[in-house]
């Protein structure tokens, strides 16, 4: 979001980022935007959740058993159910501030964009009556083409499936019982959170997923070189890749490091800014892997420092992952799967070996090995051998660098840049006051409307009528033409 907000301000727009004031990543002073800081616990708070990222990290080595999996998914939920709470708690309070609610009115901003993982921007669009834009992947109901876009459950998969749009009769099954779960899961997390609360202030014939549906445009966070192919609607734009830029020069003694590799290049590991350490057992069979190697590796790792560890490997805080994606040595990116690094990864053309944590991140690794471009491994199997084997795989056949070239190809090879698309149409949304042309009206139909259910009930129901009408004039000229032939014969 920060990127968009940036280039909002380099286009001349004033900004104002509403904020908890306990938020992890938004900054109270920018040089790109203003705040209005609410007094709030709804933000997400580092410790507590790389807490959480751990927990889930230390059941997962437990093993894969159907009870294991079951509690890594209720506590999941769970996680989510609360921060829905806390959320709608902060909206509240920001609907009953009188002088606050005057003061947003009174600014009269030119549309609200935020991202509908999180319900608030929705909530205050429509309390405001100003046109709404997202910045999208996911929404609190799921991936964001399911909440908008037609999604035939035959050939689009349900994320975490791990199915491709070619499915056999028993993959159909699945995807169709992951659906079902995920339904479950929407049910305990959002629908008993937004649906009270959007009664309570919209009214009791609105349903709260109404309030996302009516976005006038998607800017969505991904494209087909991503996406399998599936129907899509008109105010979806997609922005793939709107993060991605040309790699800069490396500091110089990282670069030196770089150039010391000779021919065997460079690897990058990083698990991104949930997971900054692993299991003491995991970074060690990882760091002896390593040692095994003869390519140069850059890990980012903030735990303590494996005993394996080999001299070609050089642990750092932090990194410039895509300065080094970009740079010409680098042969493979070891990653955790989130949709950023991925899609960097696909842009300079780097293939990729996964260790997938949670969320949405064993789905993003499964669409990359679909496509030939990453090895993934089981975080709760990872061992030396097997990580040292999957690098091996990736670094020596040509295939997994040459697919992903190819991706990378692709991806890049578009009318104009994905951040300037972006841009377009926040700023169409500005000139127009929305665009509404582009929104379907369906969301306002009921489900018996929205698959004609209706309507062929009305149709069976004629059908039914012919028929029976049919029916009885046959049985009454037969009927008829007996008695004629009975009073002949008498």
């Amino acid at each position: 979001m920060n990127i968009i907000i940036a280039e909002l301000h380099s286009r001349g727009h004033e900004v104002t980022v509403v904020r908890p004031n306990d938020t992890w990543y938004i900054k109270s002073e920018s040089p790109h935007y203003k705040t209005i800081t609410i007094n709030s616990s709804a933000g997400f708070d580092e410790e507590r959740f790389g807490g959480f990222v751990m927990k889930i990290l230390d059941m997962r080595q437990q093993g894969a058993s159907l009870w294991t999996r079951l509690s890594m998914e209720y506590d999941l939920m769970t996680h989510f159910y609360q921060m829905h709470v806390k959320v709608l708690e902060m909206v509240e309070g920001m609907f009953e501030d009188t002088k606050l609610m005057q003061s947003l009115h009174d600014a009269k901003y030119d549309l609200v964009l935020t991202d509908p993982g999180i319900g608030t921007g929705a909530l205050m669009a429509h309390q405001l009556h100003l046109p709404l834009v997202f910045n999208v992947r996911w929404t609190i109901q799921g991936e964001g083409h399911f909440a908008i876009a037609p999604s035939p459950l035959s050939y689009i998969p349900t994320p975490g499936s791990e199915l491709t749009d070619k499915m056999t009769f028993i993959q159909r099954v699945q995807n169709m019982l992951y659906f079902f779960f995920s339904m479950l899961q929407i049910w305990y997390m959002t629908e008993s959170t937004y649906k009270p609360f959007v009664h309570r202030h919209f009214g009791s014939d609105v349903h709260y997923m109404e309030l996302f549906q009516s976005a006038d445009i998607w800017l969505m966070r991904n494209d087909f070189t991503f996406e399998f192919p599936r129907p899509t609607m008109p105010n979806v734009v997609y922005m793939s890749g709107f993060q991605c830029k040309p790699s800069k020069p490396l500091p110089k003694e990282l670069e030196d490091f770089v150039q010391s590799s000779g021919e065997h290049g460079v690897i990058v590991m990083t698990l991104g800014t949930l997971v900054e350490e692993l299991p003491e057992d995991i970074a060690e069979d990882i760091a002896a892997a390593f040692a095994e190697l003869p390519q140069k590796v850059i890990w980012r790792h903030k735990g303590k420092r494996p005993s394996t560890l080999g001299n070609n490997t050089r642990i750092l805080d932090w990194l410039p992952q895509n300065d080094l994606l970009g740079h010409p040595k680098t042969r493979v990116f070891v990653a955790h799967g989130g949709t950023n690094g991925i899609q960097e990864a696909v842009y300079h053309g780097v293939p990729l070996v996964g260790l997938p944590l949670m969320f949405d991140q064993a789905d993003n690794f499964f669409r990359m090995k679909a496509r030939g471009v990453a090895k993934v491994l089981d975080i709760a199997t990872v061992n030396k051998e097997n990580f040292l084997e999957a690098l091996k795989e990736v670094l020596y056949q040509p295939s997994y660098r040459e697919k992903m070239k190819e991706l990378s190809s692709i991806q890049r090879d578009q009318p104009m840049k994905p951040l300037d698309r972006a841009m377009f149409w926040i700023e169409f949304v500005m000139r127009h006051k929305g665009a509404a042309h582009l929104r379907t009206e369906s969301y306002k139909m009921s489900s018996i409307q929205y698959y004609s259910i209706d309507v062929a009930a009305f149709l069976l129901a004629v059908i039914l009528l012919v028929f029976t009408i049919f029916i009885s004039a046959v049985k009454f000229l037969l009927r008829k033409l007996f008695y004629r032939n009975k009073v002949k014969k008498e």
